[in-house]
């Protein structure tokens, strides 16, 4: 192990920008991933109807930080996306987030004066939470915070997290919008688009460099091991440089005091022979279907095929770490950060491990956001390195 002078493990967006940042340093770096391709869950392909698709649920990229856009586009052109979700409701496609447009269509006739109301009460361009209508002393936008409540949030929250309305997290509840506003994009952020030729090809730009040594299909596991005395073992040679740990903080440690709860996601892919399949890229189903959504993928990559076109339906459930399955979405609770808390500490027992993303960190991150944390990360260690 001593011609590697950092290793890193997970070639998602976390693990390659810290691979090319530290191999532009001058680092020797060995990144290791156990799945047979790198991008992570942004992993994109071609499937059997000729139509790119993305293997782990839609990925939209979108962001206000121009570091990060200026960093991943020097591996990749953009094709402008301006992402619109719709909400099927009971047959009636509007607008999520919940905005003045999903408002004309739910109200009809008095949805003019619940937007007089709203742009007088909170002001043009605002997003208002729901427990703030909630709270209102006007009876029309405490109506118009049920409706969302009930036809917008609860059943499709209910399928993605597996409970039952009473047990939602009140906070989650809090942070459900009203849109004060006619924009039907679902972001707002300045840098909105998708790789022009996909996300692998923008993985394989990054991670083409004579300073990283790409292992796939190699479990990081089997090749590190961490002793009681805090010393990290590689290949069973003790190593000193960093490691940056961006899988499941838990089976870095096999689970030693239980196991994380996650959701995970059934991916079902269906091709059909006709031009479109639907009318936006993504289709919430909020108030009925075993599904969460549909995202139709020629929306999103601008191609061009003819009377064929492929969907993926999402279907979400309990993560019980069975082989096929993948760890999604972190459950955010006391218990569970407490739990974290007790993985945490153990890793900052080895000074030369970093928990990287949101697998390692337990926490949900937006793409930009993780690609954010991996430049600061990699920008520490690399003036670590030269001081």
């Amino acid at each position: 192990m001593a011609q590697f002078d950092a290793v890193v493990v997970g070639a998602g967006f976390a693990g390659a920008t810290v691979s090319r940042v530290l191999a532009e340093a001058g680092q020797r770096v060995l990144l290791l991933e156990r799945r047979d391709h790198i991008g992570g869950n942004a992993y994109d392909y071609i499937d059997d109807a000729g139509v790119l698709v993305h293997k782990y649920g839609p990925h939209i990229f979108h962001t206000r930080d121009k570091r990060v856009f200026d960093f991943l586009s020097r591996f990749t052109a953009w094709r402008d996306y301006q992402h619109r979700v719709v909400a099927n409701v009971h047959g009636q496609l509007m607008p999520v987030p919940f905005n003045l447009t999903s408002l004309d269509i739910a109200f009809e006739d008095r949805a003019g004066r619940f937007a007089k109301k709203l742009t007088d009460t909170y002001g043009e361009g605002k997003k208002v939470t729901i427990l703030e209508l909630r709270q209102s002393e006007d009876k029309e936008l405490a109506e118009l915070a049920d409706y969302v409540y009930e036809n917008i949030f609860k059943v499709y929250t209910m399928k993605q997290w597996g409970q039952r309305p009473e047990d939602i997290d009140p906070a989650t509840t809090a942070r459900v919008p009203v849109f004060i506003s006619r924009d039907d994009r679902y972001f707002q952020d300045p840098y909105q688009g998708m790789p022009q030729d996909g996300y692998t090809s923008l993985f394989e730009k990054m991670l083409d460099h004579p300073n990283i040594t790409l292992r796939l299909n190699t479990d990081a596991a089997q090749q590190l091991t961490l002793t009681q005395v805090g010393t990290t073992l590689l290949g069973g040679e003790a190593f000193k440089g960093p490691i940056v740990y961006t899988g499941p903080v838990d089976d870095l440690f096999e689970r030693r005091f239980g196991r994380l709860p996650y959701r995970t996601l059934d991916f079902v892919f269906e091709t059909h022979g006709v031009e479109w399949y639907q009318t936006h890229g993504t289709v919430n189903y909020t108030v009925d279907q075993d599904y969460t959504r549909i995202t139709e993928f020629k929306h999103l990559t601008g191609q061009t095929l003819s009377k064929k076109t492929t969907i993926v339906k999402e279907y979400s459930k309990e993560y019980t770490g069975q082989d096929g399955q993948e760890p999604y979405y972190a459950i955010i609770n006391d218990e569970n950060r407490a739990l974290y808390a007790r993985y945490a500490a153990l890793a900052a027992e080895y000074p030369n491990l970093r928990l990287l993303g949101r697998l390692a960190e337990y926490q949900y991150y937006n793409m930009d956001a993780i690609v954010g944390r991996a430049l600061d990360l990699a920008e520490n260690e690399r003036k670590g390195r030269t001081t």
